[in-house]
């Protein structure tokens, strides 16, 4: 398989350290080029195309965000490398963009690199739009968005908050019940959702279910207590939310 890799970090340590633990874990991969500034890191992925690049978001002075906007006439996998920007972690998950914090843990490392491989050029069709949703969040970073991407075995759906009726959680995934009945099921865990999802109106009733509030037509008490959205689903309120659950929907 042809699966070229660029490189984009200012520390060259980091960049070493990617470098070893692709070539001790994935040895099909090869690095093409290694960047440590934005106007070399152009020209290697515009004369290379690689499959798929590591770009570390702080570069010296430079923001590493700012390679998003220079248009490559295609879209490779991007693993985005971040130190401690919050802001952007949250950007990065609103959009299901793959991202991984210093000091590189390894075993996130190889999961991440594989989840890029494993990809299906299904997965890749709105990856540019994804990529400018992306954009437009990172410059306007106290705008909360309207829309979530959810990554599934397919590809990616853009998915409105407002259409979210629940989450349920299903082991190391989240089933997303929406209006329209139909169901989605995303390959992240709940609790990678629920910060996210609370911004929008949605709260944990259990650890199994968070809820989208507007969507809860009544709360029965018998059973410990109980909730009812509004297609008709029946949820229990765990003893330890309920408190919080009743002062925000009376």
């Amino acid at each position: 398989m042809d699966y070229k890799v660029v490189i984009v970090d200012d520390e060259f340590q980091s960049r070493k350290l990617i470098g070893s633990l692709l070539s001790a874990n994935f040895a099909g991969l090869q690095i093409v080029g290694e960047a440590e500034n934005l106007q070399n890191a152009i020209k290697l992925i515009s004369d290379l195309r690689p499959s798929l690049i590591f770009l570390d978001v702080q570069l010296g002075a430079e923001n590493g965000f700012d390679l998003l906007d220079h248009e490559f006439g295609f879209h490779p996998d991007v693993i985005f490398i971040t130190a401690h920007q919050e802001f952007a972690v949250k950007a990065f998950r609103y959009n299901a963009m793959d991202y991984l914090m210093k000091p590189l843990d390894r075993d996130e490392f190889r999961a991440a690199v594989k989840k890029a491989i494993d990809k299906t050029g299904a997965s890749q069709a709105n990856a540019g739009e994804r990529l400018e949703t992306l954009k437009e969040n990172l410059k306007l970073p106290d705008k909360i968005p309207d829309r979530i991407v959810i990554p599934t075995s397919e590809g990616y759906l853009i998915v409105p908050f407002q259409e979210i009726l629940y989450c349920q959680s299903n082991g190391n995934y989240t089933e997303f019940q929406l209006q329209n009945k139909k169901k989605i099921i995303s390959s992240h865990t709940m609790g990678y959702y629920e910060e996210i999802l609370s911004e929008h109106n949605f709260f944990r009733v259990h650890r199994s279910y968070i809820v989208n509030l507007a969507f809860v037509k009544m709360y029965k008490k018998r059973d410990g207590g109980t909730l009812v959205v509004s297609d008709g689903m029946e949820i229990e309120v765990s003893r330890s939310y309920k408190e919080v659950f009743l002062k925000l929907f009376k």
